[in-house]
């Protein structure tokens, strides 16, 4: 019996990668100057003040948005990784991060919208969807190293295509959830599309949409030391060293270090909105 042959899936994607790097080569190096530019300029940004300088402006801002609890684990949790030597490391995966998050949430919101506007695209874009959630996330950084090189970008190019997923199923699922007579109502009062969508939709949605930022945020995050294996700097580069060196002790710190931000990072985006419901 004769077995049936092999698909060239393979060689396939190497020929559109083949010539995705040949015709499209000055379009990834504009892009890849760019992201640069914006992760040196947040974590150039975070590091111009002195570390305890910038430990109070975040606990004051901590304290607006969630009060002395969320102040108080900020201030010490920042006092700890400046004691512990991580502050640059932890400053440039900051950086890092919020860059990768702006990314995610700019693209991830519009396309959520046009989902839920449109069956065609929702058929579309939900297989993607599931397609870049379920695979694993080192195989990212294969394209990305070969468009981008190593460094940083390509670092947050595979972090933004692990974590948008969630901003956009998550607009998605909030706009689909509004009441539709709340809609009607909106129609019949002559709203337009736009003026349904800003002061109807997007406000009753905004629960779920936040869930879907502060999934991105921390998926972003979760991406650090992945990155670090193709040349990405910060504090998952010190993880990396210590585990392939077998250094338990700092594995341990800059594994605390990366703790702190990760549970900073998401209190801040879940107290965002309450505060913002407060002021309302």
């Amino acid at each position: 019996m004769n077995s049936i042959p092999k698909l060239p899936l393979a060689d396939w994607i190497e020929s559109i990668v083949d010539w995705m790097s040949t015709y499209l080569g000055g379009f990834f190096d504009g892009l890849s100057l760019v992201i640069e530019s914006i992760v040196n300029f947040f974590a150039g940004l975070f590091l111009l003040p002195h570390p305890l300088l910038f430990i109070a402006i975040i606990g004051i801002l901590a304290y607006l948005i969630g009060k002395w609890k969320l102040a108080l684990f900020t201030v010490i949790g920042f006092l700890l990784i400046d004691n512990l030597g991580y502050w640059q490391e932890t400053m440039n995966t900051l950086g890092l991060v919020i860059t990768s998050g702006l990314i995610s949430i700019l693209l991830g919101i519009p396309i959520g919208i046009w989902s839920a506007y449109s069956k065609v695209t929702h058929r579309i874009i939900a297989p993607l969807l599931d397609f870049m959630q379920t695979m694993p996330a080192f195989v990212y950084l294969l394209p990305a190293v070969t468009f981008f090189s190593l460094g940083v970008v390509p670092g947050v190019i595979a972090s933004v295509i692990f974590a948008i997923p969630p901003t956009i199923r998550l607009t998605y699922l909030g706009i689909k959830q509004v009441s539709g007579e709340l809609t009607e109502a909106a129609n019949a009062f002559g709203s337009t599309s736009w003026q349904k969508l800003f002061k109807v939709e997007l406000p009753l949605a905004m629960p779920t949409l936040m869930a879907g930022v502060n999934q991105t945020i921390m998926l972003s995050l979760s991406m650090v030391v992945i990155a670090s294996m193709i040349g990405a700097q910060g504090i998952g580069a010190t993880v990396y060293r210590a585990v392939t060196q077998l250094k338990i002790g700092q594995g341990f710190e800059a594994g605390l270090a990366v703790v702190v931000l990760a549970i900073v990072l998401d209190r801040f985006t879940q107290n965002l909105l309450k505060s913002k419901k407060r002021g309302d």
